[in-house]
């Protein structure tokens, strides 16, 4: 069963696409105190960077974003502020090419890439072996969180895991998009990925990386896809070696692979969310006991926004996070005691 949720919608914002926008569009956060960026070179010989808040040796939280976000995105920056006034450093993974430079290969990132997360948790726990990590995603990243998790099974050495606004099943997600006001969504996402795209290609060629540049090439003329399906099967799929779009989101939804989790994990979920409909939920008999799942009837895509006053948001999503991790930080050290 679903836990009972604290969250109350701000009477303000009272639908779903007004949770969605509003912090999209109208929040500003300033970067966190504390705050530098590493470059990491990855098994590949490309990089990632990572924006870390924080120092000495408190427990460390890794932060994934969605897509088209970046360690930019408002619900990484104030989710990285609150952390650190509540004991936490933390450390924002930027999916390839989503820092401000576009990254050396024709590979980007998708639903199902969980070699760079992997990769990241390795060098901090090969750094701080001792050091209590956990984990949060952000939509795409949320659904980069548990595949990563069921596919480590018991491997992994976490304390607590949060997902939020998860697309659980990739086909059903793409499918809403294309409907009603969510296309509204899809038009600025595909703008976003095709930009990011055009980028790339000109960095590779300006660089002298030709046979990545013809990786890209090869895709052909983007600018006529006008949905997921489409560009998930034509740039997705090819560039990151799935048979076509169908075997992309088969191999990629996060709900087939909740049941494996075995680090204390909560998936927060609004039923209104307009990226999904109430299809991609779970059964119960899909979930891991580790797995904690948190419904809100209210709340968009990565909003849950309250608060009584108009225009001045209260960001729900940063005081439940931060309250989950506390909770199993202290069950952490409590249990090495």
């Amino acid at each position: 069963m679903p836990t009972k949720t604290t969250f109350k919608p701000a009477w303000w914002l009272c639908n779903s696409h007004l949770q969605t926008l509003y912090p999209a569009l109208l929040r500003t956060t300033p970067n966190p105190p504390d705050y530098r960026r590493e470059r990491l070179t990855t098994p590949d010989h490309d990089f990632i960077d990572i924006d870390y808040c924080g120092t000495g040796n408190q427990p460390l939280i890794m932060l994934i974003h969605g897509l088209t976000g970046s360690s930019q995105s408002g619900y990484i920056k104030g989710l990285q502020s609150v952390l650190l006034k509540q004991g936490f450093r933390s450390a924002a993974l930027n999916f390839r090419g989503c820092s401000g430079a576009s990254n050396n290969k024709a590979r980007c990132y998708h639903s199902g890439e969980t070699e760079d997360i992997d990769f990241l948790y390795q060098t901090l726990r090969q750094r701080e072996p001792e050091t209590p990590l956990g984990v949060v995603g952000f939509s795409l990243g949320g659904n980069v969180v548990l595949k990563w998790l069921g596919e480590q099974g018991d491997r992994l050495n976490l304390f607590a895991a949060v997902a939020v606004s998860v697309p659980l099943l990739l086909g059903i997600c793409a499918t809403k998009l294309d409907n009603g006001f969510s296309t509204f969504y899809r038009f600025n996402l595909l703008r976003e990925l095709k930009a990011y795209m055009h980028v790339k290609l000109l960095h590779l060629e300006n660089t002298g990386q030709a046979q990545e540049a013809s990786k890209i090439k090869e895709l052909g003329d983007l600018s006529a896809i006008n949905s997921f399906w489409q560009y998930d099967d034509r740039v997705v799929a090819k560039l990151h070696g799935f048979d076509d779009v169908h075997d992309y989101y088969r191999r990629s939804s996060s709900r087939q692979y909740l049941k494996s989790i075995s680090v204390p994990t909560l998936v927060i979920q609004a039923v209104d969310d307009p990226f999904m409909t109430q299809e991609v939920l779970p059964n119960p008999n899909e979930i891991s006991s580790c797995v904690q799942l948190e419904l809100t009837q209210h709340g968009g895509h990565v909003g849950f926004i309250s608060g009584l006053i108009p225009f001045k948001p209260e960001y729900w999503l940063e005081q439940r996070i931060p309250e989950f991790l506390m909770k199993y930080s202290v069950t952490n050290v409590m249990t090495k005691a």
